[in-house]
Parts: structure tokens; C-alpha cells; sequence
């Protein structure tokens, strides 16, 4: 099936009060945007650390000044919204299609410093450089991006292409995360519809631990990892929820998650600025597809999920592919999947669904 033709992506870039970037995309020609953030913020003054894990290799942000941030407002005084009627929130027009701000309470924030701080030894740390965004998918506060229409989910798209590349170039940035929290079981704060994009300072360690594996696949056999990966579960097919010309969503072998699905493009790409046009072009059906089927699993409702896009990191891009990661921590209508003993202790996942069986239940609610 073709994917959607879409007019090119206007960008428009200003300020808000505190000095933070707010950016503006809008399918077509560009609209005036002229509203002027007008709410008495003070500057920022994050103080994020990044410290180092002797034990696990790890780094750790500690952002204690996150404690502050808004917390599961009413819909009335969503920060998320337009600014109409006199209230005053982090958009300062009156209707948006998609806008990307600088995250008013920041994880990480400001350029990298050559100097550690810390008390040296095994214990190293540095300011917590980097950049974190919000990325609002639309102005309706009661929507989610399962009911985008396609259009808007391409311009959500380009707007996560755009931000990976500028992020990217960003001195110090080694690794750019976009991902999307949904649901209050998830730990959301904001109800908005909305996602987010972190520049880390670091190589997160998941990311890590996969370009770790493809290097030792390569040199076992010479191929890379995820080539072989997506057409091994296309020839197979027992876990392959859907498919299109140039993307292949299914549950992995492995799954950790009860529902965890996969989309891959079949033209392996390290990040979302390597797609092409075809492969642009077919996005946004599958995954409102994926996001829909995901909504009607347990009989209706919004399936609590996080959405997150693998890319690799800006010094080793030859080995990981590309992908969508898709996943609730619903195992049943009345039942959350938590993370206890074993999993948070060990890191040492329990599945309670087989991923054959969570294939076939998300191909029966396809419509």
C-alpha cells in the first residue's frame, strides 16, 4: 500500500520568556506565528550531575531540582495547551499543530565543561550537559497520537527527524532518544498528548550493550546483527504483527514486556535522519496501526505504553539499526506488569505472555 504524500514541513523558530527555543512545525506554508510569551519567568538554573557507576560502568543523572516540576495538573491548567483566554501556558499561541520546547525542568541542560567534579578516584562526575525537549503532538489536550490522522503523524516524524539532526551537532551530544510516555500507570505527569527528546552526554546503556552484541555478531559471521534479525523474523513470521514495503513490526523472541512489538525499516538506516522518502512515507500508517491495536487489547480504552526510537549514537554508527520500540506494562485488563525482585534487582526479566501469543492476539485485533 503507498504511504501518505505530504506536503513539505514549515519551522518556525522563537523564544519563551525564560530564554528557552520553542519551535513550531506546520504542514505547508508556514503560519504567522507572533504570540509573545508574556508569563514573569525567572532564568533557568538547572544543576543536573551526571555521575559515574564504578560498579556497572553505568552513568547516572541525579536532577534533584526535577522534584519541582508540574505534576498532573487539570486539564484547565495544562501547560500543554494553547494560551487562549487569558491563561498563559508554555505555548504562547492560540492553536499549534506540533511544537518542540525546551523542557522548562530539565533532566540534563547547558554545554559540557572540560572539568569533572566529584571527588575523583571512584567517584567521577560532571555537570549534567545536554538538552531535553517537549514535543507536543497536537493541541487537543483530550486526544492521544493514536488519533492523529496520518498527515500529522508525518509532521510528528519531521519534527523528530529535525531535532535528532540539530541535537546531533550539539558539542558534547553522544546519543539523541526521542520516546513517548503515555498513561498515568506509566508515570506521566502531564496528560497533554505529548513526548519527549533527550541529548545525552553519554551512550545510554542500553544502547551500549546492543552495539556491543552487533560487534560480536559481525565478527562471528561477518553480517550485521539486525539485517539478519528482521529478515529472520520475516521468513519466519510466527511473531510478525504487520508488514508493509518497507517496515516490519513484530514481537521479539525475547520479549520482555508482556505486549512489546518492534518496528524495523528493512533498509537498515542508523537514525531517523537516514530514512528515505518511501520509507518516511510509510510510517505513519503502521504505527497508528500498531498504537491502535494496542488500545483495543484489552477491550477498549488507552493501552498505557512507552514508545521509544533506538538510534545510534554519534561516534558509532555502523552497527545498530533503526528501530521503534513499542511496549505497555498492561499483562491483562485488570493487571499491571511491575517490575519487582527479580527485575529491578537483577535486571533479569520474567516474561508472563509468550511472544507468540502476544503476536497472534495483536494481529486478531487489527481492523
Amino acid at each position: 500500500m503507498a504511504g501518505t504524500v505530504t506536503e513539505p514541513t514549515a519551522r518556525t523558530v522563537t523564544t519563551l520568556a525564560d530564554g528557552r527555543e520553542l519551535i513550531y512545525y506546520d504542514r505547508g506554508a508556514a503560519v504567522p506565528r507572533n504570540a509573545v510569551d508574556r508569563r514573569p519567568l525567572d532564568p533557568r538554573t538547572p544543576a543536573s550531575q551526571v555521575r559515574f557507576d564504578p560498579v556497572t560502568g553505568d552513568h547516572v543523572t541525579i536532577a534533584a531540582h526535577r522534584q519541582a516540576r508540574t505534576y498532573q495538573p487539570p486539564a484547565e491548567e495544562c501547560p500543554l495547551c494553547p494560551s487562549r483566554d487569558g491563561r498563559l501556558s508554555e505555548i504562547p499561541a492560540d492553536d499549534y499543530q506540533v511544537a518542540v520546547f525546551e523542557n522548562r525542568f530539565p533532566s540534563l541542560a547547558g554545554a559540557p565543561v572540560a572539568a569533572e567534579v566529584g571527588g575523583g578516584g571512584l567517584w567521577t562526575a560532571g555537570p549534567g550537559a545536554g538538552r531535553c525537549e517537549v514535543v507536543c503532538f497536537t493541541a487537543d489536550h483530550d486526544a492521544s497520537f493514536a488519533d492523529l490522522s496520518p498527515e500529522r503523524a508525518r509532521l510528528v516524524l519531521d519534527a523528530w527527524t529535525d531535532r535528532t539532526a540539530a541535537l546531533s551537532a550539539l558539542p558534547g551530544v553522544e546519543q539523541v532518544y526521542c520516546f513517548e510516555n503515555r498513561g498515568a500507570e506509566i508515570g506521566v505527569t502531564l496528560a497533554h498528548p505529548h513526548g519527549q527528546i533527550y541529548a545525552f552526554p553519554f551512550t545510554t546503556p542500553r544502547t551500549a550493550r546492543m552495539i556491543g552484541q552487533a560487534e560480536r555478531h559481525r565478527a562471528a559471521t561477518g553480517r550485521n546483527l539486525f539485517d539478519d534479525l528482521v529478515a529472520a523474523e520475516r521468513a519466519d513470521g510466527a511473531r510478525v504483527v504487520l508488514a508493509g514495503e518497507h517496515w516490519t513490526a513484530f514481537v521479539p523472541f525475547a520479549a520482555r514486556w508482556p505486549y512489546e512489538v518492534h518496528l524495523y525499516p528493512h533498509r537498515r538506516v542508523p537514525d531517523l535522519t537516514a530514512l528515505d522518502e518511501a520509507q518516511r512515507a510509510e510510517f505513519p500508517r503502521l504505527h497508528l496501526d500498531l498504537l491502535r491495536r494496542f488500545d483495543r487489547l484489552f477491550g477498549g480504552g488507552r493501552t498505557p505504553y512507552i514508545a521509544a526510537w533506538h538510534q545510534a549514537p554519534a561516534r558509532q554508527r555502523a552497527e545498530l539499526g533503526l528501530h521503534l520500540e513499542l511496549f505497555t506494562i498492561r499483562r491483562a485488563a485488570d493487571k499491571l506488569k511491575y517490575l519487582a525482585g527479580v527485575e529491578s534487582g537483577m535486571d533479569a526479566f520474567v516474561n508472563d505472555v509468550t511472544p507468540e501469543d502476544a503476536a497472534r492476539r495483536l494481529r486478531e485485533v487489527a481492523r
